[in-house]
C-alpha cells in the first residue's frame, strides 16, 4: 500500500484521484491547493500527483526533490520554461510528465506516431479536440501530445510545423503541416481525433473520454509504476512499455 499526496486535491481531478487511489487499495496522506506549501505533504508520502497549475510547478518539484520522492505531473499548459524545470528535477528524482494520463490516449499516441512515420508528408494531419466549456487552455495538452507524436513519426519539430486558429483568407494549407482545431462546450470530458488525409482516402484515429475517472485511474497506475524507479524523466509510454 502506497501513500499518495495530491496537489490540487479540491479540484475536479483531485476529487477523482482520491476515489481512484482508494479503488486501487492505496491511501491519500493528504492534499494541498493554491497558496498552500506542498513541502510538509511530501514528507508523508511515497509519491506526489500534481494536477494543479503551471505556476505551482516549481514549488511542487522542489518539494518532491527535497523529500526524495517521485512525482507525477499531469498539469497542462506547460511551456519551455516548465519543461526545463522538469528536466532539472529529473536528474535527482523520478518525474513522470504527461499531457494525458489515460492509458487509451497513450496507446493512441503510439499509433499516431507509427501512422505518421509510415505515411508520407503528402498525407495531411489534422488534430481535432473538444472539451467542456470551463477548460482554459487550447489546444489541449492531449492534442499537443498527439501532435508531438505525429511530428516524431515524421522526424520533425512540432512548433514550426503546426497550424492553429485559422481564420479568414489564410491561404492554402502548408505542405507537411500538422493542424489543430479546438472545440469547447457542454461537459465533454475529452474527445480527440487525429485525421490523416491523403489523396482520395482518409484515416481517423480517435479516443473519447466518457468520465474523468479514466485520467485518475491512469495517474494512479503511473504513480504505482514510478515508485522505486531511478531518477529520470518518464512518460506514460514507459508505463505501458511502448
Amino acid at each position: 500500500m502506497a501513500q499518495f499526496g495530491i496537489i490540487g486535491h479540491k479540484g475536479r481531478m483531485g476529487q477523482a484521484l482520491m476515489k481512484a487511489v482508494a479503488e486501487a487499495g492505496h491511501e491519500v496522506s493528504g492534499g494541498v491547493d493554491a497558496g498552500e506549501s506542498p513541502g510538509p505533504l511530501a514528507t508523508r508520502c511515497h509519491v506526489l500527483v500534481d494536477f494543479s497549475a503551471p505556476g505551482a510547478l516549481k514549488a511542487n518539484l522542489d518539494a518532491a526533490r527535497v523529500a526524495g520522492i517521485p512525482i507525477v505531473v499531469g498539469t497542462t499548459g506547460l511551456d519551455a520554461t516548465h519543461h526545463a524545470l522538469i528536466d532539472e528535477a529529473a536528474r535527482a528524482i523520478p518525474v513522470l510528465q504527461t499531457g494525458n494520463t489515460s492509458l487509451g490516449v497513450t496507446l493512441l499516441a503510439h499509433l499516431v506516431r507509427e501512422a505518421a512515420g509510415k505515411l508520407g508528408s503528402d498525407w495531411d494531419i489534422e488534430i481535432v479536440e473538444m472539451h467542456h466549456r470551463m477548460k482554459v487552455d487550447a489546444p489541449s495538452g492531449t492534442a499537443l501530445l498527439l501532435g508531438e507524436a505525429a511530428a516524431a513519426g515524421r522526424g520533425i519539430e512540432l512548433g514550426p510545423n503546426s497550424e492553429r486558429g485559422r481564420d479568414g483568407m489564410t491561404g492554402a494549407r502548408k505542405p507537411g503541416a500538422i493542424g489543430f482545431a479546438s472545440l469547447r462546450g457542454g461537459t465533454v470530458a475529452g474527445d480527440h481525433s487525429v485525421i490523416l488525409a491523403g489523396n482520395e482516402e482518409r484515416i481517423t484515429l480517435s479516443h473519447s473520454a466518457e468520465n474523468r475517472m479514466i485520467f485518475a485511474r491512469g495517474a494512479v497506475r503511473a504513480a504505482e509504476w514510478l515508485i522505486g524507479r531511478e531518477p529520470g524523466r518518464y512518460g506514460m509510454q514507459d508505463v505501458l512499455g511502448l
